[in-house]
């Protein structure tokens, strides 16, 4: 156990240590064209995080991510430059919109949350990415230019990427704290009850469906947040951006950080695919190659992730067989009828 202890503390002094760097990252780090990075991967990262609480807490896979996040990126736009709204108001009711379709959608999808599930979502998406290209009212194939801006707040005026890195920031870091907040709740067991599996879960009194469109709800919501952001910090949006292929990608980030880490898989999974294909844009004939030969290395060679493949050291194995029994012993003691 001592060495279960000695990881946890290093562990603890690691974050201390990464979340102080990145607060500090554009006070080092001068070059916009890094921002812009930066801020994609904090996108990214969040993205990949929603397909970690659908996949490994509800046991379901999406592909209807990119219809959210261009839900709540239309939803803001929308709210913006036709209603007048201020980006501060416009955000949180593009969540709110986002989440009451993903009710909606998801009390029907989820019935059947196998394959007849997955081909829903993917077909959502295309029927979302259709309805904003075909209807002008909605921009048409050509979209939106020109968002708005987040209006000023506090003096601060977004006509940099220095500001909306710290937003994306502030945004990530609130989310993250709200998944491990519901991860470390009931809430969250009966989501790992879930996921491992269903059947137990519905004999310990455990209303299976309701908890799995809660966390569809949830993940489609924070995709929807995401969308807001990228709407108004790319100040363009075009029904392409969110089509199918959109959804796919979302979710190598977790597969190639590790699927099991619900936090950090997501993470190092959005760095890799963000940073790496876009340093290799200097040779773009064959980017597409090699990015398509990382990622197949990175499967063959960690096939439970990178995370989830250094994860067989043994003073990491024993943390995580150490987790492993505290969240049995929860499940167990805290599971009953609801």
């Amino acid at each position: 156990m001592k060495f279960v202890t000695n990881w946890r503390a290093s562990r603890t002094a690691i974050i201390i240590v990464v979340l102080v760097i990145t607060v500090l990252l554009p006070l080092i780090v001068r070059n916009s064209y890094w921002h812009h990075l930066f801020i994609m991967g904090f996108i990214n990262s969040l993205l990949g995080m929603t397909f970690s609480v659908i996949f490994c807490c509800a046991g379901m896979v999406n592909l209807g991510t990119g219809a959210f996040f261009g839900i709540g990126a239309y939803a803001s736009t929308m709210l913006v430059m036709i209603g007048g709204w201020p980006f501060w108001f416009a955000l949180p009711t593009s969540i709110g919109i986002t989440g009451i379709i993903a009710t909606a959608f998801g009390l029907i999808s989820i019935r059947n949350p196998g394959v007849p599930f997955v081909l829903l979502t993917m077909i959502f998406a295309e029927i979302i990415s259709q309805i904003a290209g075909q209807i002008q009212f909605f921009g048409g194939w050509g979209g939106f230019i020109m968002v708005p801006r987040p209006n000023p707040i506090g003096g601060i005026e977004f006509n940099t990427k220095v500001p909306y890195y710290y937003l994306i920031l502030c945004l990530f870091l609130l989310v993250v704290v709200v998944f491990k907040a519901l991860y470390a709740s009931r809430i969250g067991r009966v989501w790992k009850a879930v996921s491992l599996s269903p059947r137990l879960a519905e004999t310990l009194g455990i209303n299976v469906y309701r908890y799995r469109v809660l966390a569809f709800v949830i993940a489609s919501s924070a995709a929807g947040l995401a969308g807001s952001f990228y709407a108004h910090y790319t100040q363009t949006i075009a029904p392409q951006t969110f089509g199918g292929f959109f959804s796919i990608l979302v979710q190598l980030y977790p597969i190639l950080g590790g699927i099991d880490f619900y936090v950090f898989g997501p993470i190092l999974g959005a760095a890799i695919m963000t940073f790496i294909p876009e340093y290799l844009r200097i040779t773009k004939e064959i980017e597409p190659i090699i990015t398509g030969l990382l990622l197949l290395t990175i499967v063959i060679f960690f096939p439970r992730g990178i995370i989830g493949s250094l994860s067989n050291f043994p003073h990491v194995r024993l943390a995580r067989i150490s987790d492993r029994v505290k969240e049995i012993t929860n499940w167990l003691s805290g599971m009953g009828p609801r």
